[in-house]
């Protein structure tokens, strides 16, 4: 019998948090963060991260458990949250996995193989040297050429990714997203509901704006120029996260305070639609817009439960 897994996922700023310590309370469940910036110690207010006392005593996984010295990527979160699966069945709890990043979730879902291809240093170091000399954009065109549909998803400034992309392409002959495709396709090991939180749009970027302004009277500027005076700089992936790039570039000279601000919130909004994009591509998802509950969490979570139990998702016994 399959195991039971819960996914809540949505755009950033639409109130995942909170609905899903309300979820997790009632089904026995613990969390596993699937964001690429809470797993760091010392980054706090630009991701947005869950407090202590935010979390009501929910355990939660993959959250301040590395170093922003440290890298992290799919493949790594794959590997540290099938291990916390295993830990949360053990206890006869259920695993629910919130956040927005919908790679890693789909890796996750899906148990993609990411073990197809070695990785090429040589073609790698050229990618990073044709990037210093001729820019992110540069390399994201070349992308285009090759992969159009990855090129739509991965953001010209995730030169990782992109070059992951490149690589990928240089090594088989055929895109990376036909690959992932092709993965996502294979029969989910587990019992799982896959529940999109989403809002309207206008009210979505209305809270993305706020949550920018509230970031910066919280110590924004202060967390980032602390980090960079720990030695973390704008090559790492720690620093590549919405909040710490255009800080970073502001306090680097490379802009103006205000010239920051204006490019994180746009940033982040467009970030938000392309979330959206990705789970509308995605397979036996349910939608949940908070107007038709009128935004009471409450509503939202009989909702879900009613969900769960169509699906037959209860607590793992021990």
């Amino acid at each position: 019998m399959k195991k039971p897994l819960i996914i809540l996922t949505g755009p950033t700023a639409v109130g995942k948090s909170a609905l899903s310590i309300q979820l997790a309370k009632t089904v026995g469940g613990e969390i596993i963060s699937a964001d690429s910036m809470q797993v760091y110690r010392h980054m706090d207010i630009g991701s947005a991260k869950i407090t202590e006392e935010e979390m009501e005593g929910v355990r939660h996984h993959l959250i301040n458990v590395l170093e922003p010295t440290q890298e992290f990527n799919v493949v790594r979160f794959q590997a540290m949250a099938k291990e916390a699966m295993e830990k949360i069945y053990d206890a006869g709890h259920i695993p629910i996995v919130v956040g927005g990043t919908g790679f890693y979730i789909q890796a996750l879902l899906y148990d993609i193989d990411f073990t197809k291809t070695e990785e090429d240093s040589t073609f790698r170091n050229k990618m990073e040297d044709l990037a210093n000399e001729k820019g992110d954009g540069f390399l994201h065109e070349m992308l285009r050429k090759v992969d159009p549909v990855s090129a739509k998803t991965i953001h010209e400034n995730n030169r990782k990714r992109v070059i992951r992309a490149l690589e990928f392409y240089h090594e088989t002959g055929t895109p990376i997203s036909s690959h992932n495709e092709r993965e996502r396709q294979k029969e989910s090991p587990y019992q799982y509901a896959y529940f999109v939180l989403t809002d309207d749009r206008a009210r979505l970027y209305e809270r993305i704006e706020a949550r920018v302004d509230k970031m910066l009277k919280d110590g924004l500027v202060q967390e980032v120029s602390a980090l960079k005076e720990m030695g973390c700089k704008k090559e790492m992936v720690s620093m590549q996260g919405l909040g710490y790039k255009e800080i970073l570039s502001y306090l680097n000279g490379e802009r103006t305070l205000e010239e920051a601000v204006y490019v994180l919130k746009r940033d982040t909004r467009h970030f938000a639609k392309r979330q959206l994009t990705w789970f509308k591509r995605e397979r036996d998802v349910i939608w949940l817009d908070k107007r038709e509950y009128g935004y009471e969490d409450s509503k939202l979570l009989d909702a879900i439960l009613e969900k769960l139990k169509e699906r037959n998702i209860e607590r793992c016994r021990k």
